[in-house]
C-alpha cells in the first residue's frame, strides 16, 4: 500500500517550489513583497526560542527581520551591479547611465557607504590624517569624492570631483576632461 504525503509535506513541498520560482524572478522587489505576503499567510504559533524572544522584545517580528535582511541583500546586489557597470564602461558611458536614471547615483553611494561601514579602516580617513599632518598649502583633487568628506575635514584647497553632484561643493564632471576643468577654476 502506497503512503500518501501528509498535508504538511505537501505544503512544505509547495512552498519550496514557490520559493525556487521566486529566486529566479527578474523583479527582486516583487519577489520580496510576495515572500512577505506568503509569510503573513503562513503564520504559525509564535516560537519560544531565544531568537523569537529577542526579536519580540526588540519590537521585531520574524517576518520583518527576514524582510529587512532580504531588502539589504537586494540593495547590496543592486550596488554590485552598478559598481560592475561603472568599472566596465567609459566615463562618458557612466555619465549617460546616471543621466538616464539619476536615482542610481544615490543607490550607488548608499551601497558604497554600506560596504565601507564593514571595512576595518576607511581610506579617506587615512588620507585626512596624512593631510592634517602635512602642509596646508598642498592642493588636492579628490576624484570620485562622493559626499566630499575629504574637503570637509582638511584645511587644504580640495577640488571635490564626481560624475554627478547632489552637493554644491562637488564639481560634477567627466573625469576624462578634468585637467581643462581645473585650469578654469585656478585662473
Amino acid at each position: 500500500m502506497e503512503k500518501k504525503p501528509s498535508s504538511k509535506r505537501k505544503r512544505a513541498k509547495r512552498l519550496k517550489s514557490q520559493n525556487k520560482k521566486l529566486r529566479h524572478e527578474k523583479d527582486n522587489s516583487a519577489a520580496v513583497e510576495e515572500v512577505d505576503e506568503r509569510q503573513e499567510e503562513e503564520k504559525e504559533e509564535p516560537s519560544t526560542s531565544a531568537f523569537a524572544k529577542r526579536t519580540k522584545s526588540q519590537g521585531f517580528s520574524k517576518s520583518s527581520t527576514f524582510l529587512d535582511k532580504m531588502k539589504a541583500r537586494l540593495s547590496g546586489g543592486h550596488f554590485r551591479m552598478i559598481n560592475e557597470k561603472l568599472y566596465t564602461c567609459t566615463g562618458k558611458e557612466a555619465l549617460d547611465y546616471f543621466k538616464e536614471d539619476p536615482a542610481l547615483f544615490n543607490v550607488y553611494h548608499a551601497g558604497y557607504q554600506e560596504q565601507m561601514s564593514h571595512w576595518p579602516e576607511q581610506p579617506v580617513n587615512i588620507i585626512i590624517k596624512w593631510l592634517k599632518n602635512g602642509s596646508p598649502s598642498l592642493v588636492v583633487a579628490d576624484f570620485g569624492c562622493g559626499d566630499a568628506r575629504l574637503a570637509k575635514n582638511v584645511e587644504n584647497k580640495v577640488f571635490s570631483l564626481d560624475l554627478v553632484s547632489n552637493d554644491p561643493s562637488v564639481i560634477a564632471c567627466d573625469m576624462s576632461k578634468v585637467c581643462d576643468f581645473i585650469l578654469l577654476f585656478e585662473s
